[in-house]
């Protein structure tokens, strides 16, 4: 029997030592040398974009917005129709991660599908990539935050929450989440699985406590009730702008992309990775949409809450039962924001490493001991609070920064799949969507268009200087800058993606 299982055990490395071979030549084919421990697993790949997307901290955090932008209606249909759109995206996506599985996913991919003007198109796709990132990781942390004062004041009523408590307390989680992003692979991985189990079980919990326990339910017609509160008198835009709670929940899904040169078979897992985590995250977060709409006990009173969907859980279930509950949200958002953050890092980490950040040597200089870029991590840390600063004074900074997340993100997914379109000759991977490649990249960038335009609009009426929705300034200004730098320097110097030479040269260069 231990001679049958030594032979198994034997056969099991072999075949684990083939993967890794086989990664690092298709990383080697690339011209990258191997840099990261390559330690994540199917599940592990799926996990950091489950987690990203994370259907607990983004639905709680954004259903008081939907509650006045379209009501039940948008919220639940909404997130119907969204989740279609982006699963489109997701598998125009996922076909080009089979191609191009490496770190610098989005922008590495869009210099290589580029006909002309390489540099610059993976230039500007890096630069969005960096700031929508940034934008969910201080957005997650802005949220926890929320939530964390929303607890204490369950906890001790005297509490008073103030906009400048609230930006405190989000600085406190990045440090702790940077710190956690400093240590090991092994630590981070981890701990996404943690948090796959922790939403799934968390996600159950809390639809069995608002099915179960509360002593009225809506009726099935409530569903369609349809509210406007944003002050804007067409009822349509209100409704559109509904959207942006599941667009805001839907996105991070790159994350798997940018942990490929650390996912083993990559070309298969790294898509497969992106399709689940949309999916499976589709199904659960109607059915938790679902139960805290039909739990709604009183619209008006909750819908202008300090919290609305803290609100609605003390309504439904009481405060014993929903400070219980509250504390699995939260959990959810620190888990959000912690793969969040892994995920800006690695993509800093590669656009650093092809030259195209100030100080790239420093971001993209990996720790001996941890295999972490480290510095990645706290730059990452750094441009989050920034962008969290003007919420010390703006009573809209939340859904101004979810603004900046999801219009950034969206963006910088949408270049490579229109690139991929103009591209005759693309060179699919392993996994492909086949003769229905175009056809979904066409679907997928109409969406992005659209709803990029869409939540750059005001969100709120009368505009004032507490209610603007500054994400058009914030993306504004990170692309005036690129642009300056681009023309000024980096276009003589940047051509895009780097190869460090041929496979042989760059196998040498291997650090592990």
């Amino acid at each position: 029997m231990s001679e049958r299982t030594s032979v198994l055990r034997s056969k099991y490395r072999q075949d684990a030592e083939s993967v890794t071979l086989d990664d690092d030549a298709t990383l080697h084919a690339m011209g990258y040398p191997r840099k990261l421990t390559r330690r994540f697993r199917a599940f592990d790949n799926f996990a950091i974009s489950f987690t990203i997307i994370n259907i607990i901290s983004g639905i709680f955090s954004a259903f008081g917005f939907g509650m006045g932008a379209g009501g039940p209606r948008i919220l639940v249909f909404g997130w119907i129709g969204v989740s279609v759109m982006v699963l489109f995206v997701g598998a125009a996506m996922g076909e080009i991660a089979s191609a191009y599985p490496t770190s610098g996913a989005l922008y590495f991919s869009a210099g290589k599908l580029a006909k002309r003007h390489r540099g610059a198109w993976s230039w500007y796709t890096g630069w969005l990539n960096f700031v929508g990132q940034v934008g969910g990781t201080a957005a997650t942390g802005y949220a926890a935050a929320t939530f964390i004062q929303a607890f204490i004041v369950m906890q001790w009523p005297g509490y008073d929450v103030t906009a400048q408590r609230t930006v405190l307390i989000t600085a406190v989680i990045l440090v702790l989440q940077a710190l956690a992003n400093t240590y090991t692979v092994q630590l981070v991985a981890a701990l996404n699985r943690i948090s796959v189990w922790w939403l799934l079980v968390g996600m159950v919990v809390i639809v069995v406590a608002l099915t179960v326990k509360p002593a009225h339910h809506q009726s099935a017609s409530f569903v369609t009730h349809f509210a406007n509160n944003t002050g804007f008198t067409n009822g349509i835009y209100a409704a559109m702008l509904g959207l942006l709670v599941t667009s805001w929940t839907f996105t991070g899904f790159d994350g798997s992309f940018h942990m490929s040169e650390e996912t083993v078979k990559a070309t298969v897992n790294t898509p497969k990775g992106i399709m689940r985590a949309i999916s499976y995250s589709a199904g659960a977060g109607l059915i938790l949409m679902l139960a805290l709409v039909y739990a709604i006990q009183d619209y008006a009173a909750e819908a202008s809450a300090a919290a609305p969907p803290v609100q609605i859980l003390i309504d439904a279930l009481g405060m014993g039962t929903a400070k219980l509950l509250l504390l699995i949200v939260i959990g959810a958002m620190l888990f959000c924001g912690l793969a969040n953050m892994t995920s800006n890092t690695r993509q800093i980490f590669a656009f650093s490493r092809d030259g195209a950040m100030p100080g790239s040597r420093w971001w993209h200089s990996v720790s001996l001991r941890t295999r972490t870029p480290v510095n990645a991590v706290w730059l990452a840390a750094a441009c989050s609070m920034a962008l969290i600063i003007p919420a010390w004074w703006s009573h809209t900074a939340f859904t101004a920064i979810v603004s900046v997340n999801v219009v950034g993100l969206y963006l910088a997914y949408g270049v490579p799949i229109f690139l991929r379109l103009r591209l005759d000759d693309f060179q699919p991977g392993p996994w492909n969507l086949g003769r229905w490649g175009k056809p979904v990249g066409v679907i997928a960038v109409t969406w992005i268009v659209f709803s990029s335009v869409l939540f750059m609009l005001p969100q709120v009426s009368p505009i004032t200087g507490t209610t603007f929705n500054y994400a058009p300034i914030a993306l504004g200004v990170v692309l005036f800058i690129a642009t300056v730098w681009w023309f000024a320097t980096a276009r003589r110097r940047f051509q895009g993606p780097v190869s460090y030479g041929s496979p042989d040269e760059v196998a040498a260069m291997d650090l592990i």
